[in-house]
């Protein structure tokens, strides 16, 4: 199903290249909930899945559309197909309208309020800065840096993974937890989960291919959260941007996404910190209790002996007895799954 009804079975040919230097090769494609799916002509084989949101027009109102899906050279899409580049257009916009935007006199003030603040920031230590900023940034904010943080770590690990079904099993995923906004399942050079501003979560692949469960990629997910709970990831990441970013961020209300740039990398170089100790041990089983899950699967997942995780094992909450409620529905699991396939 597409965002918009009447192109639920839309598909057209176009031009596709995975790299700059790469043959153009004629591919299918045909609208998703949120994103393009290219698929080989012949073999009918998914090829990409391009996020419909984040995908830029190199020349608008020229003939045919050429489409990229981030501003880094790489992968472009020619169309020729005039209802296909209607369709696109038109889906972008209802995406756009469906977005968060705070009201414009909310903002007007909220602006005014923060100009006065901004006055005396050259008072300010820059950490005092950034810790006003982390206090005062409204929670759709965090979420659009938490996605700006998220597309600066695909340069390393590559476009997050995409499908109808995939995308409706990480949203299940994300209500099932507390504090998670999006979830978004990256290909490569990720164990375990991070959790980025805004309750933004990067997952692994490496959650989704052990275990058969998805108890393993929501003990990641709450793992991540408990080793990350002393500081704020809107914190670490302004801490990166920089004084002058927070301070631009409290008097327009926006990031500069190049402050950014190489933040998702750092993000990827430091794990997450389990050091098992019984403190820590007892927060994490804390947590797996309050979100209803059982915390035996992530153990064995992160030490196939058990003896690294022991206590996760024997103090289950739910050792012995079903959690309240499953994770995800077995159909949501599989879709999950297959979601990098």
């Amino acid at each position: 199903m597409t965002a918009l009804p009447q192109y639920e079975m839309l598909t057209a040919q176009g031009l596709w290249r995975e790299t700059p230097q790469a043959q153009r090769r004629l591919v299918l494609l045909s609208l998703g909930d949120a994103t393009l799916v290219i698929r080989d002509n012949l073999s009918d084989r998914a090829l990409a899945h391009w996020s419909l949101a984040a995908l830029i027009r190199r020349n608008p109102g020229g003939k045919p559309a050429l489409y990229t899906p981030s501003e880094e050279p790489g992968e472009e899409l020619e169309i020729g197909d005039e209802l296909m580049v209607e369709a696109i257009e038109k889906v972008q916009a209802v995406l756009e309208s469906r977005r968060p935007h705070p009201g414009r006199l909310r903002r007007i003030g909220w602006g005014l309020g923060l100009v006065t603040l901004s006055i005396g920031a050259v008072f300010w230590l820059p950490g005092a800065m950034i810790d006003q900023a982390v206090r005062v940034v409204p929670i759709a904010k965090r979420t659009d840096i938490g996605r700006m943080v998220l597309m600066d770590m695909e340069r390393s690990t590559g476009v997050a993974c995409h499908s109808t079904e995939g995308d409706a099993a990480l949203e299940a995923l994300a209500n099932r937890l507390q504090d998670i906004s999006e979830i978004a399942v990256v290909p490569r050079g990720l164990k375990g989960a991070r959790i980025l501003p805004g309750g933004v979560v990067a997952l692994g692949t490496d959650t989704l291919t052990g275990p058969d469960t998805p108890e393993v990629a929501a003990g990641a997910i709450l793992a991540a959260q408990q080793a990350q709970a002393a500081e704020d990831p809107l914190h670490a990441a302004l801490a990166w941007a920089g004084s002058g970013a927070a301070l631009t961020l409290l008097t327009t209300g926006d990031l500069p996404a190049e402050r950014m740039q190489g933040f998702g990398a750092a993000v990827l170089a430091t794990p997450t910190a389990i050091t098992h100790s019984e403190a820590e041990t007892d927060a994490l089983l804390a947590a797996f209790k309050a979100a209803g899950v059982s915390s035996t699967p992530y153990a064995y997942a992160i030490d196939p002996t058990g003896e690294a995780a022991l206590g996760l094992i024997e103090a289950d909450p739910f050792r012995g007895s079903p959690a309240p409620e499953p994770v995800l529905a077995d159909d949501q699991w599989l879709a999950l799954k297959d979601i990098c396939s």
